[in-house]
């Protein structure tokens, strides 16, 4: 068992993971977890305003900000909105930042999403946890991490997957107690609330992520709640130590 108390949670863009995980970042931050957010870009499409190099600055901030609720850090591994690749160069830092960070828990995108930059950045996660590990891929001032992380797979956005159908999680967390939490990274990402009401007529992504958290806590008959699918591949941890670390905030199914 890996006693290293860190997680990462490695998504697409900026404000992801205050949708997807925060409230479970929070959790394990108070039980002595160091967090670390890390997103395959700065967001530089994230504006119909701002040009790209001015939004990315803005949303870098606005990122660090949100880690540092949990006295946690963020990093950016400067792929491109829309244009998040799966190849050696992106592996290769991904890699890297998990040989740097050397977390026990993993946090990643769902591996179907309406946004094919949420899926790669799950399938690069994915990878990573695992190459990051094997001496012959060699990354100068890194060794080889030995120890595979526990990685979980965060809900879809909205639930849904391509087709409109959902998913649904085996694993909830009760996060009712870190809702306030969860809203106040998500409201450091001001500059958000523009965009997405251009581009998806989401009038307010606030109430969106609390009518979707309180939708997931009815799954477990509390106010809020947080839903994960642990992978359970060859060579990945296979107990579930969110159970372990939280408790009776953890439901399985």
């Amino acid at each position: 068992m890996n006693e290293n108390k860190t997680v990462l949670c490695l998504v697409a863009h900026p404000d992801d993971a205050e949708f997807q995980c925060a409230g479970t970042l929070a959790l394990l931050a108070d039980k002595g977890w160091k967090i670390v957010i890390a997103t395959m870009t700065p967001g530089q499409a994230g504006s119909a305003v701002l040009g790209p190099e001015e939004i990315s600055a803005i949303r870098r901030v606005e990122a660090a900000n949100s880690a540092a609720l949990l006295n946690g850090s963020y990093y950016c591994l400067e792929s491109e909105d829309v244009f998040i690749t799966y190849d050696k160069p992106t592996l290769l830092k991904a890699i890297e930042l998990i040989r740097k960070v050397r977390p026990t828990i993993v946090f990643t995108a769902s591996p179907s999403d309406y946004m094919v930059d949420h899926e790669i950045a799950s399938k690069i996660a994915m990878t990573a946890c695992l190459a990051s590990g094997i001496p012959n891929i060699k990354i100068d001032g890194t060794s080889p991490y030995p120890f595979i992380p526990y990685l979980y797979y965060c809900e879809p956005t909205f639930g849904l997957d391509i087709y409109g159908n959902e998913i649904k999680s085996k694993i909830h967390v009760d996060i009712s107690s870190k809702i306030e939490t969860k809203e106040s990274m998500l409201v450091c990402h001001k500059s958000q609330r523009d965009w997405l009401l251009k581009i998806s007529g989401v009038d307010d992504y606030l109430i969106s992520m609390l009518e979707f958290s309180k939708k997931e806590g009815k799954e477990i008959k509390r106010d809020y709640a947080e839903g994960f699918r642990q992978h359970l591949g060859f060579s990945y941890p296979r107990n579930n130590i969110l159970k372990s670390e939280l408790g009776k905030q953890v439901f399985e199914h």
